[in-house]
């Protein structure tokens, strides 16, 4: 038998208080508020701001009526997101065996265009606990314009929705937050519910401790560094440099340096509040290589944050001021730019090599932004460093692990978090609760120790620019520059730098006693 058919045999290990799923009910605790920006959000959420955070508990009650839910996929894979709708479907089942369950083809453009499937239990078995988002795709469509919202709106009617399960990041869970007023706004029945979604772990707070996909996109990157240190070490002659994928935060960067130990890691949030230049980040490196050089050793490795790039105080400013003039455009003349650019931004821009100003014009991303992804901030290191090591070895040999980590099987612990996920989410459409996020927690202790809330999405959103105008968000959780795991990597530095104390993780493991999320030092941020 293959590990994928293998895996489609595993049960997902459940909250002991889901066991008797069909009797829960919520408690509602004070209501809630904003960080910031709350007059502003008052009135942009009438309906749904200030809500209560809701706690499962079994009320004993046990009669439940028929429900339809659709549910979309929206923004890129995590590992873990099939698993959601088949907690979802056995759930509804659970509830009421006439329940049915719609998805949306494609991402939210399927929720506009009205493309479904329904999903039945022949269906959706092949994808329990496989990676991917393939059973029904995914897309990057912002359900934003009063055209968009109005066909989301015929296309629930019209399907006679109870219920809508949005799972994605930051941005698809404001959508959710959107739509949700929306709807209530236009006297719509259908609950909207957010499902915390994204492999970069900037979807966290207080509450939601992790947001699925983390753990096994990290498992993965980890095992392929371990895979490259262990050639670094035995050819003894290349340094790697790995780009690894987390556009807006470090946290992969972080977790995956803890898991392997390299000789060195960029934390973007460090290098914007040490207010470091680039000039800086090319001297920290050159010294090390040196060091090492010095030591007998002209080999390593090097972890860097896709979004990196965004947090150098000049290239920040820089991309700021070509985000606002490229807003609405494209194919845009480089001198044309420069001419747009205030004098310390185009001073930034003409240090930088050709090929990375070619991709810092690139058409921006769906919010506006920069495409991170596409610029190649490693190579821009290597060229930069090549003039001050000339005297000694350096062959720099770049990477960029984006993609191989998004749709692996998933780990043990994001294929019971995110069975457990969709339970919560019928759940709480069972009990007519719109406007929320599904929050599973206490995830440092065995699943049955597990305990579910429903958090408000309005109470983690403040105001943010989007293509030229403030728009309400979820704000993105970065690197904590107090919390365990960066003091950690911080007192590692100079020993892992200099003495080469790799780790080599080897494949992500399904059969253990335990995952490596219960004991990881980026988790235990949260006691």
């Amino acid at each position: 038998m293959s590990l994928q058919e293998k895996r489609v045999e595993y049960t997902p290990l459940l909250p002991e208080l889901f066991k008797d799923l069909d009797a829960l009910d919520f408690k509602e605790g004070e209501p809630t508020s904003a960080k910031k920006d709350v007059e502003d959000l008052k009135k942009a959420f009438p309906h749904t701001f200030g809500r209560p955070i809701l706690t499962a508990f079994s009320s004993g009650r046990k009669t439940h009526t028929p429900k339809k839910i659709g549910v979309v996929f929206s923004g890129g894979q995590a590992s873990g997101g099939h698993n959601v709708i088949t907690g979802l479907f056995d759930a509804l089942k659970i509830f009421h065996q006439d329940s049915h369950l719609i998805g949306f083809l494609g991402g939210p453009s399927g929720i506009v265009e009205n493309k479904t499937i329904e999903l039945t239990s022949e269906i959706i078995h092949p994808y329990r606990n496989q990676g991917g988002f393939d059973l029904i795709g995914s897309g990057r469509t912002k359900i934003e314009t009063d055209e968009q919202l109005k066909s989301s709106l015929e296309t629930c009617k019209k399907l006679d929705l109870d219920g809508l399960v949005i799972i994605g990041g930051d941005d698809s869970n404001t959508n959710a937050a959107v739509l949700a007023e929306y709807f209530l706004e236009h006297s719509c029945k259908t609950c909207v519910v957010g499902v915390p979604k994204t492999i970069d772990g900037d979807l966290k707070n207080e509450h939601v401790e992790i947001s699925f996909g983390f753990d096994t996109a990290c498992k993965v990157y980890s095992e392929m560094i371990g895979n490259i240190e262990r050639d670094a070490l035995s050819a003894k002659k290349y340094y790697h440099f790995v780009r690894l994928m987390g556009r807006s935060a470090s946290h992969i960067a972080l977790e995956c340096s803890l898991k392997t130990q390299p000789n060195f890691t960029f934390i973007g949030e460090e290098v914007l509040a040490k207010n470091k230049t680039l000039t800086d980040l090319v001297k920290e490196l050159k010294d090390l290589i040196l060091q090492r050089h010095n030591g007998g050793k002209n080999f390593g490795v090097v972890l860097i944050p896709e979004g990196l790039i965004e947090f150098i105080p000049e290239v920040k400013v820089l991309i700021k001021e070509l985000n606002h003039f490229l807003a609405d455009k494209t194919n845009v003349d480089k001198e044309e730019v420069k001419k747009a650019l205030s004098d310390e931004a185009n001073r930034c821009f003409s240090e930088l090599p050709e090929k990375i100003q070619d991709q810092l014009l690139l058409t921006r991303d769906p919010h506006g932004n920069v495409k991170v992804s596409q610029i190649e901030t490693e190579a821009l290191l290597i060229e930069m460093l090549k003039p001050h090591l000339q005297d000694i070895p350096f062959n720099a040999v770049s990477h960029f692990f984006g993609y191989e980590g998004r749709c692996g099987i998933p780990s043990n612990f994001d294929a019971n978090y995110c069975y457990s996920l969709g339970q919560l989410a019928a759940l709480l459409i069972q009990h007519e609760k719109t406007g929320y996020m599904c929050c599973v927690s206490n995830l440092l202790n065995s699943p049955e120790l597990w305990q579910a809330k429903a958090l408000p999405v309005t109470m983690f959103m403040h105001l943010e620019m989007r293509k030229g105008k403030q728009k309400p968000v979820i704000e993105k959780a970065l690197v904590d520059l107090k919390g365990k795991a960066y003091l950690y990597l911080v007192s590692q530095r100079q020993d892992w730098g200099l003495n080469d104390r790799y780790k080599f993780p080897g494949a992500i493991q399904y059969f253990g006693d335990k995952t490596i999320t219960d004991t990881t030092p980026q988790l235990m941020d949260f006691n």
